[in-house]
């Protein structure tokens, strides 16, 4: 350890599990979602029932970790109100210290560390707010996920009932006109318009993991605390106050 750091715990074996199984999950969903979409690589056999087979792979693919997506985010949200390691939800709540405290960690990133008003040693309220975007887009993903796989069901049967696509219309229906109302459908929505919101929200997504990822390093590198080793140990080093 650097003299005159400490050594703070910042994220737990849980949240470090939970981050790794969604970056791996990630990878693989947006590799087989855009090979649903648009099948971009084929087997060197050509034979129409074999590349069909590949189609069903990913599509198996892409559900498995749909379903790793919503178990995750079933946990970080329980996690988000009480966990007893902290509650991030504290920090994303509008009161004066909270909105204070995001102002100037937003002004410690536009002015590259040249002003730094806040502890760093705990989260902080915009990388909070900013990793409550990341799961309110994920968990919008995942209805709208959700809504097109319900939509393959068009017997309305599946292999463990007909009451499982009865609950996924229930709770994912609602995702048609909101889509469309979202990309100027009107009332003349379609299933289409989900899968267009569906594709575009992970452009979004993927914008979030690149600002993430380089926010991280950006703090590694401007407020050598070793922020970018917290998703491997779970901690980092600050500065010992100095009386």
């Amino acid at each position: 350890m650097k003299a005159g750091h400490r050594q703070v715990k910042r994220m737990t074996g849980a949240m470090r599990t939970i981050h790794w199984v969604n970056v791996i999950s990630m990878i693989v969903a947006v590799i087989t979602g855009l090979y649903i979409a648009h099948p971009y690589y084929q087997t060197f056999i050509a034979d129409d029932a074999v590349n069909t087979y590949v189609m069903a792979w990913n599509r198996w693919g892409h559900f498995i970790v749909a379903i790793i997506f919503d178990v995750t985010s079933i946990i970080v949200a329980y996690l988000f109100f009480f966990s007893r390691f902290e509650k991030p939800y504290k920090k994303v709540l509008p009161t004066a210290k909270n909105i204070k405290e995001f102002g100037e960690v937003f002004l410690n990133l536009i002015t590259l560390n040249r002003r730094k008003n806040f502890d760093s040693t705990h989260s902080d309220s915009f990388n909070t707010v900013y990793f409550l975007i990341f799961h309110i887009l994920l968990a919008w993903m995942l209805f709208t996920g959700l809504q097109l796989y319900v939509e393959g069901l068009e017997s309305g049967l599946s292999s463990i009932g007909s009451w499982w696509p009865a609950m996924l219309h229930m709770v994912t229906d609602w995702t048609i006109p909101v889509t469309a109302w979202m990309i100027g459908g009107g009332p003349t929505a379609t299933i289409m318009d989900v899968r267009i919101v569906h594709h575009m929200t992970m452009w979004f997504i993927l914008s979030w993991v690149v600002f993430h990822i380089y926010y991280q390093v950006w703090r590694t590198i401007f407020w050598k605390e070793g922020d970018i080793a917290i998703v491997v140990g779970g901690t980092k080093f600050v500065k010992e106050n100095k009386a």
